[in-house]
C-alpha cells in the first residue's frame, strides 16, 4: 500500500505539473517553462512518488492524463492563481484597503456627517467591511476594553478625554441647543429668558452614559444659582426628544439632533452672553488596531480638512 509522502510539494513543482498537463509534451512544456527536458522528467516523477499515483501516462508517441492528474488539474490552477495574488493581497492589507472595520457610534453622528463618511470610505474602500453598532458613549467604552470595537464616535465635555488609552480625533464642538416644549408661553418668543429656561423641569440622560456632559450641563445650571428639576431620564437623544414633545420638560441636545423634528417640540438657543454648554464629539479608537483603522481615521480627518477649507474660502468670498 502506497502511503503519500510527508514532503511538501513546491509552487514551481505544481507549476510545472500544470503546464505538462495542459501541453501534454514534455519537450514543449519544458520549452515554455525554459528549462530542459531531463529535469522536468524528473520533477514529474518525483511528484509521482510523493503523492503515490501516476498523474500521466507515457508512451513514446503521448502523453496523456490519468484520472488523478485529471482530478489535480483544476484545484492546481486555483492554488497557482491564490498564490499569484498573496502579494497584491499583502499590499493592499497593509494599507488598510482590505479587512473589518468594527464601528461604534452616537446616535447624533448619525444625524451629522457619519452617512457620508461611510459612503465615501466603501468607494474609496471597497473591500473594508464596516461592522456599525450604534451605542452610547459608556457602552462603547465598555466595548473597547473587551476589544469589540476597532474605533467608535462618542459624545463629551469639551476637552475632556473620554477613556485613557485611546487614540482621539476631534470631531468638533457645538453648543447645546433647547428642545423646548412648544407649550411653553415662551418657546417662541424672539429672545428666551434666562430664569424661565433654569426653572423649567428637565429631560437629560444618566450620568453613567457620559458624565462629563452631564457635569457639564449641571455646572451650566450651578454657575447661574440654580439646580435643575429632574423630571425624566432616558438614554437615547431620540427617546428625549420624544419626551420634551410630551411635554416632560426641555432638554440640552446638540445641534445635529434638531433634523429630528417632532410635533410639539422647538429647537432655540440661548443669547450667546448666557454662555450656554457644549459638547465635543470625538472620533477614539485603540492605537493597536491596525491598518485599517488608520486608513479610515485618515478618510475623516481629510474630510474634516476640507470641509474646513471649504467654510473659510465661503467665509472670505
Amino acid at each position: 500500500m502506497n502511503h503519500v509522502s510527508t514532503a511538501a510539494i513546491g509552487l514551481r513543482a505544481w507549476r510545472q505539473f500544470l503546464v505538462l498537463a495542459e501541453t501534454l509534451h514534455f519537450g514543449r512544456a519544458a520549452e515554455r517553462l525554459n528549462m530542459t527536458q531531463p529535469p522536468l522528467t524528473l520533477a514529474i516523477q518525483q511528484i509521482e512518488s510523493r503523492l503515490g499515483v501516476a498523474l500521466f501516462e507515457r508512451t513514446r508517441r503521448s502523453v496523456a492524463l490519468t484520472a488523478a492528474g485529471a482530478a489535480l488539474v483544476e484545484p492546481v490552477r486555483q492554488l497557482l492563481q491564490q498564490a499569484a495574488a498573496l502579494p497584491a493581497l499583502a499590499q493592499t492589507a497593509g494599507h488598510g484597503a482590505v479587512g473589518r472595520l468594527r464601528l461604534g457610534f452616537v446616535s447624533t453622528v448619525a444625524f451629522d456627517a457619519l452617512p457620508r463618511w461611510l459612503r465615501e470610505f466603501r468607494e474609496a474602500a471597497p473591500g473594508v467591511g464596516v461592522v456599525l453598532r450604534e451605542a452610547t458613549t459608556d457602552v462603547q467604552l465598555q466595548a473597547f476594553e473587551r476589544t469589540e470595537l476597532d474605533a467608535g464616535f462618542v459624545l463629551h465635555a469639551p476637552g475632556m478625554a473620554p477613556a485613557a488609552g485611546l487614540s482621539q480625533l476631534s470631531i468638533g464642538i457645538d453648543e447645546l441647543l433647547l428642545a423646548l416644549p412648544d407649550t411653553l408661553p415662551f418657546a417662541r418668543a424672539s429672545r428666551l429668558a434666562l430664569p424661565q429656561v433654569l426653572a423649567q423641569p428637565l429631560v437629560i440622560f444618566p450620568r453613567a452614559i457620559a458624565p462629563s456632559l452631564y457635569d457639564a450641563i449641571l455646572a451650566f445650571y450651578h454657575r447661574h444659582g440654580a439646580s435643575p428639576a429632574i423630571a425624566q431620564e432616558a438614554i437615547q437623544m431620540q427617546t428625549i426628544v420624544n419626551l420634551v414633545s410630551a411635554g416632560l420638560g426641555l432638554a440640552w441636545v446638540p445641534r445635529p439632533m434638531t433634523v429630528l423634528q417632532r410635533a410639539g417640540v422647538a429647537y432655540r438657543a440661548l443669547p450667546a452672553s448666557a454662555d450656554a454648554p457644549c459638547c465635543e464629539t470625538s472620533l477614539v479608537w485603540r492605537p493597536d488596531a491596525g491598518p485599517v483603522v488608520e486608513r479610515f481615521v485618515a478618510h475623516v480627518r481629510r474630510s474634516l480638512h476640507t470641509t474646513s477649507r471649504r467654510r473659510a474660502g465661503v467665509g472670505r468670498s
